[in-house]
């Protein structure tokens, strides 16, 4: 029997503001197997690449800004997609996946009805190797589970996650069966018999929840009334939906920064996105617009934090002509541009030192090479000189909500990269160990 099948029988929904009876689940006993790694072209590389998923399936990590590597380096969390060519719909399950980077294997720890294309299930680790958090749907409400490596069990968190805190006090979360209606592969399938929707406006009473993992009481940070409250000329957005999208909490646990989009009404029926970034302290106090709808709408995209804790990085057009990586202030104070030698793009994240930043590209963008593969590249700031560090065939822009985004994520030292590829066809996900390099 599957876990979730077992797990939707017994659990029973706990409503926001109540204490809930959170119930440990013992998980049936997964064999992990050993497999080879490949060594992805080897001599053509910047560093080692190596190939750290079998072939027995699809597999992709979470996502450029969530570190995929557990705390002690010698795991990596990914998650086995049951197919690739259509989308999931509710139902569907996945497998999270841990790999042992020492013995070269693999073990199932779970498997969840909470999966997108995008970012699978939203892999979390805690803060050792014990506990792994991803994301589950129950009724078809987006909730998380805690993975307890170690006991072969798992416990169930009445809250949405996106992301995870530093410290694993708590979780921070947009419901995910609500986020796919500004985009779709980010969040849950939903249930076409207990779907809903958001009402026209901003909504007080739904936003970004935050659940104490000790209490495991859910609470509403911030709403999305609060968050329209903060954007300049309020009155323009008239007839349409206030949404959240991506969050992040920076690792010193001081800052969240929260995408806002507001979906309009358009000609024939389109809507647009309209997006804004906010900041706010994790009470849900302060909170501070970074980058407004006019520079945004000007092209841009995948903010991410410095992991200074202070700034945030991110593509944007700041002279209104080529995509550059930026860098400002949470408050979208003292904007400056990267490289203005090298074109902005893909998923950029930045070492602590601010002087290395890797990135991938879409198929459109001019980097991409001519037989169609996506560089993973990496960025000397301080030299302004850009290497690439592999290419790797992405299954294309066609498939639109199912394509593969490489999405490169840092190691916890910040000397290795793990993304994903395809060059067979099949979702794979890769190490490079740039040690010695950066």
């Amino acid at each position: 029997m599957r876990p979730w099948k077992f797990f939707r029988r017994t659990l029973r929904w706990v409503p926001p503001g109540t204490t809930p009876g959170i119930r440990i689940f013992k998980r049936p006993d997964r064999k992990k197997y050993h497999f080879n790694f490949k060594t992805y072209r080897p001599g053509r590389t910047l560093g080692r690449v190596t190939q750290v998923t079998p072939e027995d399936g699809a597999y992709i990590h979470s996502f450029f800004d969530i570190c995929p590597f557990s705390p002690s380096q010698r795991y990596l969390a990914v998650t086995r997609l049951p197919f690739q060519h259509t989308e999931p719909v509710y139902g569907d399950t996945a497998d999270v996946c841990v790999i042992d980077l020492e013995e070269q294997t693999i073990e199932t720890v779970y498997t969840t009805k909470g999966w997108g294309f995008q970012t699978g299930a939203n892999l979390n680790w805690g803060t050792t190797d014990r506990y792994l958090y991803a994301i589950e749907a129950v009724r078809g409400r987006s909730v998380c589970v805690r993975i307890d490596i170690e006991n072969k069990d798992y416990t169930i968190v009445p809250g949405p996650m996106y992301h995870l805190a530093p410290d694993e006090s708590y979780i921070v979360g947009f419901p995910l069966d609500l986020i796919n209606a500004t985009q779709r592969g980010y969040g849950i399938p939903e249930d076409p018999e207990n779907r809903r929707s958001l009402p026209k406006g901003a909504a007080g009473d739904e936003g970004l929840w935050k659940t104490d993992l000790v209490s495991f009481r859910k609470t509403l940070l911030v709403s999305l009334k609060d968050a329209a409250g903060e954007i300049p000329d309020i009155g323009r957005y008239r007839g349409g939906t206030f949404y959240f999208f991506h969050t992040k909490i920076n690792r010193q646990n001081t800052r969240v920064m929260q995408v806002v989009r507001y979906l309009s009404p358009w000609r024939r029926g389109l809507r647009r996105k309209n997006p804004h970034l906010i900041t706010f302290k994790t009470d849900g106090s302060d909170i501070k617009l970074a980058v407004g709808r006019e520079l945004w709408q000007r092209g841009g995209h995948h903010p991410n934090w410095h992991p200074d804790g202070n700034h945030l990085i991110q593509n944007l057009r700041p002279e209104g002509k080529a995509l550059r990586f930026c860098q400002f202030k949470y408050d979208g104070s003292d904007l400056e541009i990267l490289s203005s030698k090298h074109p902005g793009g893909g998923h950029p994240s930045i070492s602590p030192d601010g002087r290395y930043l890797i990135t991938d590209a879409y198929p459109t963008e001019p980097v991409v090479l001519e037989n169609n593969e996506i560089p993973i590249r990496l960025l000397d700031i301080s030299s302004d000189e850009e290497a690439m560090i592999c290419s790797v065939h992405a299954l294309g822009p066609g498939l639109k909500v199912l394509r593969l985004d490489p999405h490169p994520a840092w190691d916890r030292n910040y000397r290795k990269v793990c993304f994903n590829g395809a060059p067979e066809g099949v979702r794979q996900v890769f190490i490079a160990d740039l040690s010695g390099i950066v």
